[in-house]
């Protein structure tokens, strides 16, 4: 009787909560065969929402690690290390990335910057140790700076 239940259970839930993967090519396939009536558009609706906000996410959490490095950089001097030099690069890689693939995300970046700059600068502190006073509330870098391959504080 269990595994009557079990699978009866199964059937009624959907593909996209059994397997997702499989669900998102079912839902491809469906897509380029033109199939528009057998789609599963509730769920297609939240993905493709979902997509975005991962993409926004990504340029916060970009954009305060590197806030965060810089402000250590900057506060720091006789602690530096090579790990942050590669973090700074990595992270501005990753948000020049974002903007070729989305240019609609660098303005999305300018709107979260400050933001971004009271998170790192909390950051900052809990990592280094130093009192969060030492860092200034206002941005000690600009949104090009903070892009700028080149730029070191």
């Amino acid at each position: 009787m269990q595994v009557q239940k079990a699978t009866h259970i199964q059937a009624e839930q959907s593909l996209y909560d059994r397997d997702f993967m499989l669900w998102v090519e079912t839902t491809a396939q469906l897509l380029k065969e033109q199939k528009f009536t057998e789609l599963d558009l509730e769920n297609l609706i939240e993905e493709i929402e979902s997509m975005g906000k991962s993409e926004k996410s990504a340029v916060r959490s970009n954009l305060t690690v590197v806030l965060m490095h810089l402000l250590k950089w900057k506060f720091q001097p006789d602690k530096r290390t090579n790990s942050w030099k590669a973090s700074i690069r990595e992270h501005r890689r990753r948000l020049r990335d974002d903007f070729q693939t989305s240019p609609s995300l660098k303005p999305y970046f300018i709107e979260v910057f400050t933001k971004c700059y009271e998170d790192s600068r909390e950051q900052a502190a809990d990592e280094t140790g130093l009192d969060l006073s030492i860092f200034p509330v206002e941005s000690a870098f600009t949104p090009e700076q903070a892009l700028d391959p080149d730029f070191l504080p």
